[in-house]
């Protein structure tokens, strides 16, 4: 036999011997006697804790920290980030809000616009009616200085057709004269430049008109120039 054959006799035989020490150590701590003893005892105090935990109504631990990270969520619901408003939303409210200002500010400058044409048609309306005015008083006393004989002179007819279409065109567009002889003085429509006493007119009544007034829509164009009594 070599020396490593013998070498390697005495390795295992000292394995062996090794082995079988520890086999009889374990069988000599093992006890199934207390073990059982054990784990009758560990069962019995699990049960008088549980029974502990019911009778006093406290929560285990376990749901005590459930509970307070039920409560932790709730707090982050109310007071985290999640009740901020999404820029999205605010960027959309706030062109909304835009918008609505430009709009209403562009219907007041509509309005605004729409008056002044109207004022500016009112006012280009009475200068030209102002300048007509003056051809249908040359019209008119020109009619009337014709004698009686003469009125059945063509011409003359034609004058009058001529004066009445140009009467009625002014009454279609809103021209209409101011009445004045026999009714009371009004400075709104009536401009007194002579006054007169006649018993048989009452107080301020108009005995006579030297140029007739107009109106254009209601408002005042030419004051009616007469002559009132008392």
């Amino acid at each position: 036999m070599t020396k490593e054959d013998m070498v390697k006799e005495a390795v295992e035989e000292a394995k062996a011997k090794a082995e079988q020490a520890a086999r009889e150590q374990a069988q000599e701590s093992e006890d199934p006697e207390e073990e059982t003893d054990c784990a009758e005892e560990a069962d019995t105090s699990a049960e008088e804790d549980a029974a502990e935990e019911e009778d006093s109504g406290e929560p285990s631990e376990e749901e005590s920290e459930e509970e307070g990270q039920d409560e932790e969520k709730k707090g982050r619901k109310l007071f985290g980030k999640k009740n901020k408003k999404d820029k999205k939303d605010e960027k959309i409210e706030e062109l909304t809000d835009r918008l609505t200002r430009q709009m209403a500010e562009f219907d007041n400058f509509r309005k605004r616009t729409d008056k002044e044409k109207s004022q500016m048609y009112e006012i280009g309306a009475k200068d030209i009616i102002n300048k007509i005015l003056p051809v249908v008083d040359n019209f008119e006393r020109g009619l009337a200085a014709v004698p009686e004989e003469e009125k059945k002179n063509p011409i003359l007819e034609g004058m009058e057709k001529v004066y009445k279409q140009l009467m009625t065109t002014l009454e279609e567009v809103g021209v209409k004269p101011i009445e004045a002889v026999g009714q009371e003085f009004n400075p709104d429509f009536h401009n007194a430049v002579m006054h007169v006493e006649d018993e048989k007119l009452g107080e301020n009544i108009i005995a006579e008109e030297f140029q007739k007034g107009y109106t254009y829509r209601d408002s005042v164009v030419r004051h009616s120039m007469v002559k009132v009594a008392n």
